[in-house]
C-alpha cells in the first residue's frame, strides 16, 4: 500500500469510468475536486442531473480508491449537479467594469489587505516571464514597496527555485475575523506564505509534498490559484504580483475575472512569433477590461563575454512597436545575459544585488511605481 499523494488519487481515479461517455471520470471532467487532511480523503464528482443513480458506482469506486491508501482512514465522495442557469436579456448597454463574480469562501480573507494586484503574462511560454515577475517583485521591494509574489503556474512552478527555496513545505496558522493570528480553534486556517529576498511569495511547488508532475484538469487548477490567493495570509501589501501561468485558456481567462487585477503587464521576446502571442494577451486582458500597465521586451540583446559584440538572437525593437502600435505604455528592455541565468538557477534573484542587470529591473519597477500613483 502507498500513501496519498494527489496525483497518485488521480492515477487511481483514471480507472473509473464515467457511464455516459465511457471515458474516465478524469477525461471526462467529472473531478471536481480532491483534498486529503488529518486521514480524511475528500472528492466531488460532478454527475449529469437527470441520472444521479447511474454514478453511484463510480462514487462507490472512488471511496474504494482513496481508502486504498495506507494513511487515509476515511474517504467521502460527494456528488453534485450542475444545471444551466435560465438565459437572460442582454443589457441595453455593455456594464462597466467586469460583470465576473468572484467565488470567495467565508471568512477572512487572506488578500483582504492588498492594495493592487498585477498581473504578469506571456500568452506564450518560454520568454522568461517568471524570471521578470520574480526580479520585477524583487526590485519593487527595494523601492520600499510591499511587495507579494503570487506564482500561478500551477504546471510549471517556477518561485522555489528563482527564490532559492526548494524542497519546503508551507506552514499553517489560524486568523480571527480582523485576520489577527489567534490559537482560537474557531479560527480560520490559512497558509503562511514565504518571506524571501524582502518579499512574500507563494506557489503550488510549497503546497505539494512530491516533485511529480501536477496532472489536474481546469477546475483544479482554477481552484488551486484562488486558494493561494484567499487562503494565503498576505498581511498588508502595496502590491501583489501574479506570475500568471501561460497562455490566453480557461485558467487565465479564470484567474483575470475572480481574482480581477488592477492591471497586467505582458512579457515578450522580440521574436515575431512570440509577438503573435503577446497581442493575444494584451487583447485577452482588454476583453475582461483589465488596463495594461505596460510590455516588456525580455532577452532584447546578448552581448558575447569574449568579444563584447551584441547579437540580436531573437531580433530587435519588435516588443517596443508592437506596443506602440496597440497603443499601450513600453517599459523596457531586458538582456539576455549569463548573469541574470545564474542568478535563477542559484535561487538569488539579480534584482537583489547590483549591478548592469539589477539597475535595469530597477527602473522598469520605478515607472510601476510611478503608475501606481497616477
Amino acid at each position: 500500500m502507498s500513501r496519498y499523494s494527489e496525483s497518485a488519487a488521480l492515477k487511481a481515479f483514471a480507472s473509473i469510468f464515467d457511464p455516459r461517455s465511457g471515458r474516465d471520470i478524469i477525461a471526462a471532467g467529472l473531478l471536481g475536486n480532491v483534498e486529503f487532511a488529518d486521514g480524511t480523503a475528500r472528492a466531488i464528482l460532478l454527475i449529469d442531473p437527470n441520472a444521479p443513480q447511474k454514478y453511484e458506482p463510480a462514487r462507490l469506486a472512488m471511496e474504494a480508491a482513496l481508502l486504498g491508501f495506507e494513511d487515509v482512514v476515511k474517504a467521502s465522495v460527494l456528488m453534485t449537479a450542475h444545471k444551466a442557469a435560465p438565459a437572460l436579456k442582454a443589457p441595453a448597454a455593455k456594464p462597466k467594469g467586469n460583470p465576473h463574480k468572484a467565488r470567495r469562501p467565508e471568512g477572512y480573507q487572506g488578500d483582504a489587505k492588498i492594495k493592487r494586484v498585477i498581473a504578469v503574462s506571456s500568452a506564450k511560454g518560454g520568454v522568461g516571464k517568471s524570471t521578470v515577475s520574480v526580479n520585477l517583485a524583487v526590485a519593487l521591494a527595494k523601492l520600499g514597496l510591499k511587495i507579494g509574489l503570487l506564482d500561478a503556474d500551477i504546471h510549471g512552478p517556477s518561485a522555489p527555485i528563482l527564490l532559492g527555496h526548494t524542497g519546503v513545505t508551507a506552514d499553517t496558522h489560524r486568523v480571527s475575523e480582523t485576520g489577527e493570528t489567534t490559537a482560537d480553534k474557531s479560527g480560520r486556517m490559512v497558509i503562511t506564505p514565504m518571506q524571501l529576498h524582502g518579499i512574500k511569495a507563494m506557489s503550488i511547488g510549497w503546497l505539494t509534498k512530491d516533485d511529480g508532475p501536477i496532472v489536474w484538469r481546469g477546475p483544479m487548477v482554477q481552484g488551486a490559484i484562488s486558494k493561494m490567493l484567499w487562503d494565503v495570509d498576505w498581511g498588508v501589501l502595496d502590491v501583489l504580483i501574479i506570475d500568471m501561468p501561460p497562455g490566453t485558456g480557461d485558467a487565465q481567462l479564470g484567474l483575470a475575472q475572480d481574482i480581477k487585477p488592477h492591471s497586467a503587464i505582458v512579457v515578450s521576446t522580440p521574436q515575431d512569433l512570440a509577438l503573435a502571442d503577446a497581442r493575444k494577451g494584451v487583447l485577452m486582458f482588454e476583453k475582461v477590461d483589465i488596463p495594461i500597465a505596460g510590455v516588456i521586451e525580455n532577452m532584447s540583446v546578448f552581448t558575447c563575454g569574449e568579444c563584447g559584440t551584441a547579437h540580436h538572437i531573437f531580433g530587435h525593437g519588435g516588443a517596443k512597436l508592437e506596443a506602440e502600435n496597440l497603443g499601450v505604455p513600453f517599459l523596457g528592455e531586458a538582456p539576455l545575459t549569463m548573469a541574470i541565468r545564474e542568478s535563477g538557477d542559484e535561487g538569488v534573484p539579480i534584482a537583489a544585488g547590483e549591478g548592469v542587470e539589477a539597475d535595469m529591473f530597477a527602473r522598469i519597477a520605478a515607472q510601476i511605481k510611478v503608475s501606481l500613483s497616477e
